[in-house]
C-alpha cells in the first residue's frame, strides 16, 4: 500500500512538471505564471458560485420532499474541484476547473452514479423508487373489525404546485 502512494506521488510531480515545462516552453514563464495565477483565481470563484448554487439546489430538493441524489453528488463534485484547485499544479487546476463548469460535472456525475449502479444494483432500485412520489401516512394500530372486512380510511393531500 504504501508503495503504490508513492508512485502514485511521483506519476503525480512527473505529470505536473512535464505540463509546466511544455506551457512554458511554448508560451514563456511570465505568462504560464499568469496562466496559474489566473486559472487559481477563475477557479476559486467558480467554486464560490457552484456550491452556493449546490447548496440551494439541495435545499430546495429537500423542502420539495425530494431525495437530493443529484444535488449531494453535484456538490460533492464541487468540492472535489475546490480540493483540486488547492493542490498546486497546471494539471491539477485543469481538472479542478472541469469539476466545477455543470456541463463536465453532470457527465463525471452520469458517470459516477453508473459506475455505483454496477458495482451495487441495489442502489439503481433506490434512485428509481426516490423519484416516486411521497405517501404521508400514519400508522394506527387499532382491533380489527368483527364482521372480518378490513376499512382503510384516507385522505387526499395535494402535493406542491397542485391546487386544493
Amino acid at each position: 500500500m504504501r508503495y503504490w502512494c508513492m508512485a502514485f506521488v511521483l506519476l503525480y510531480l512527473v505529470v505536473e512538471i512535464v505540463a509546466l515545462v511544455a506551457l512554458g516552453s511554448v508560451i514563456g514563464l511570465g505568462w504560464t505564471l499568469l496562466v496559474l495565477l489566473a486559472g487559481s483565481i477563475l477557479g476559486l470563484w467558480l467554486a464560490r458560485r457552484e456550491g452556493l448554487r449546490a447548496a440551494q439546489a439541495l435545499a430546495d430538493a429537500v423542502g420539495n420532499r425530494r431525495v437530493p441524489t443529484a444535488e449531494v453528488t453535484d456538490g460533492m463534485l464541487v468540492a472535489a474541484g475546490g480540493v483540486l484547485l488547492f493542490v498546486p499544479g497546471l494539471v491539477t487546476d485543469l481538472a479542478g476547473l472541469l469539476l466545477l463548469l455543470p456541463p463536465t460535472r453532470s457527465l463525471v456525475r452520469r458517470r459516477l452514479v453508473s459506475a455505483a449502479e454496477r458495482r451495487a444494483p441495489g442502489l439503481r432500485t433506490a434512485r428509481i423508487r426516490s423519484q416516486g412520489p411521497v405517501v404521508d401516512g400514519d400508522v394506527v394500530d387499532e382491533p380489527a373489525p368483527s364482521d372480518g372486512h378490513l376499512v382503510i380510511e384516507s385522505r387526499v393531500v395535494p402535493g406542491p404546485g397542485e391546487a386544493r
